[in-house]
């Protein structure tokens, strides 16, 4: 039973943040009780009260009030997580970072940016461009996620199989610990092993051992050229075909996007627009370079790779916004995809690079043995898949097959040497797999370190464990 949050406890707050930065209200609390995850099966957790610092000064000051309190707290961006992490399982306070919202740095000299946790990504990105430099994480909420919830959650993007996620581009953190106190980690030094690597230990804690309030980010020369390919295939197999030959042959593009025969069927129906007949997947990719020759020699290696593969149709983008309009069908894909059915369990699994078109087969497997449509699309460069079960949860039934499903995808993912997650967490929906993929002695590890950190458990509690 967590301790109530006084009329005193209150006060104190509405005096360190201002009244305007305090919601009390039910219609507020309940706005703050969500994220972007499709949990139907859970009631309404509702915080006791939100909070919207403006300062790393009144978060510390926050945390302390809390830590002397034990109030649960529980970090929050844009609130675009897929796996409940901002959700307030136990109440207390929800501390919405997204007014936190300066851009401290651009360093053109070390190529870093510094940016507080409120900051957008997309934002981020413009601000970068606008200088010439490139900041590639590019999860597909970009436009609203935040540059805190990014780090938290170790997001990923489309861009992950050149250049990587998140992590790769944290080189120091701003984190206030449980107890109010701020800890500085990392720098602008490209090598650093002094002690342990805390700035890496904090990305991807989905807000369980500190609250981010500051990022420095490595940033690289924006690529010069960038151009767009769309390819058609009779199958998903050849699809996926196609990219483990074009990483083998050494063509490694910025982004490998693939989508089966359920997706394709939903983005012509959303957007409207006619299909190759007899396609059934079909992969977006994204080349860059220093000039137009590297991307042609890039585009007709591609090519000779996919006819070989079965390619039914091989689209050169021939204008930038030919490419945007490629894109726009893949990023507006989770939507149309929704609409197919009145429920979707969309998940978010991680598999090694050449078991990548085992572990789909396995899924349309799995799709035949409950009869289920699963709709298969990920960043397939990079083995990251989002299947999504097409489902109606209030049949009690078809309910029952649709956790089943579940949990064979997972078992799936880890018979082929892969993770529960590649870029949404594991937060509320994965608990239930946690041991499996980690064994014992990861999750007692994984303990040891969240009790060191958040003795009072007071850190967004009942996620990951």
């Amino acid at each position: 039973m967590n301790p109530p949050l006084t009329a005193e406890i209150r006060e104190k707050i509405r005096r360190l943040v201002g009244e305007e930065n305090v919601l009390a209200g039910d219609v507020d609390r309940f706005v703050y009780s969500y994220d972007a995850s499709f949990m139907p099966l859970l009631p309404a957790h509702k915080p006791d009260l939100v909070v919207r610092p403006r300062t790393v000064e009144e978060v510390a000051a926050l945390m302390a009030i809390a830590y002397e309190y034990a109030i649960p707290v529980t970090p929050r961006g844009a609130a675009s997580g897929r796996t409940g992490g901002s959700v307030p399982l136990q109440g207390g306070i929800s501390l919405a970072l997204d007014g936190m919202t300066r851009i401290l740095e651009l360093d053109e000299r070390n190529m870093t940016v510094t940016a507080e946790a409120g900051v957008r990504t997309f934002d981020l990105y413009n601000h970068c461009a606008s200088r010439g430099l490139f900041y590639p994480p590019d999860p597909a909420s970009w436009k609203f996620s935040t540059i805190g919830g990014n780090v938290a959650e170790n997001a990923g993007g489309m861009r992950a199989v050149k250049y990587g996620v998140t992590t790769d581009y944290v080189m120091g953190l701003e984190v206030v610990l449980a107890d109010g106190t701020v800890l500085q980690t990392g720098g602008k030094a490209v090598k650093n092993v002094t002690g342990y690597d805390l700035k890496s230990l904090f990305t991807g804690s989905e807000g369980t051992l500190g609250v981010i309030t500051k990022a420095l980010l490595k940033l690289l020369p924006m690529p010069k050229r960038r151009n767009t390919i769309q390819i058609m295939f009779r199958s998903l197999d050849e699809g996926c075909t196609t990219i483990h030959r074009m990483l083998q042959a050494g063509l490694v593009p910025a982004a490998a996007e693939i989508m089966d025969d359920v997706c394709l069927k939903a983005v012509a129906r959303h957007c409207q627009v006619d299909l190759v007949p007899a396609s059934e997947a079909c992969i977006i990719i994204e080349i860059d370079g220093e000039s137009d020759a590297a991307l042609d020699t890039q585009a007709r290696g591609i090519e000779a790779v996919a006819k070989e593969c079965g390619a039914l149709e091989f689209r050169l983008a021939s204008s930038p916004q030919e490419a945007d309009a490629l894109w726009a069908l893949r990023r507006g894909l989770s939507s149309a995809v929704a609409a197919l059915a009145p429920n979707r369990l969309g998940e978010d699994i991680s598999v090694p690079r050449d078991a990548f078109p085992e572990v789909v087969r396995r899924i349309r497997s799995i799709s035949e043995k409950f009869q289920l449509p699963i709709a298969v699309y990920g960043h397939a460069g990079d083995g990251n898949l989002h299947p999504s079960v097409l489902c109606d949860l209030s049949n009690p039934e078809e309910a029952k097959r649709v956790h089943q499903a579940v949990d064979e995808i997972f078992a799936a993912a880890l018979a082929v040497g892969g993770t529960l997650s590649g870029e949404h967490g594991i937060g509320i929906t994965k608990q239930p797999y946690l041991s499996q993929a980690l064994g014992a002695a990861g999750v007692k590890t994984l303990q040891a370190i969240k009790q060191a950190l958040d003795p009072k458990g007071i850190l967004n509690p009942g996620k990951i464990w």
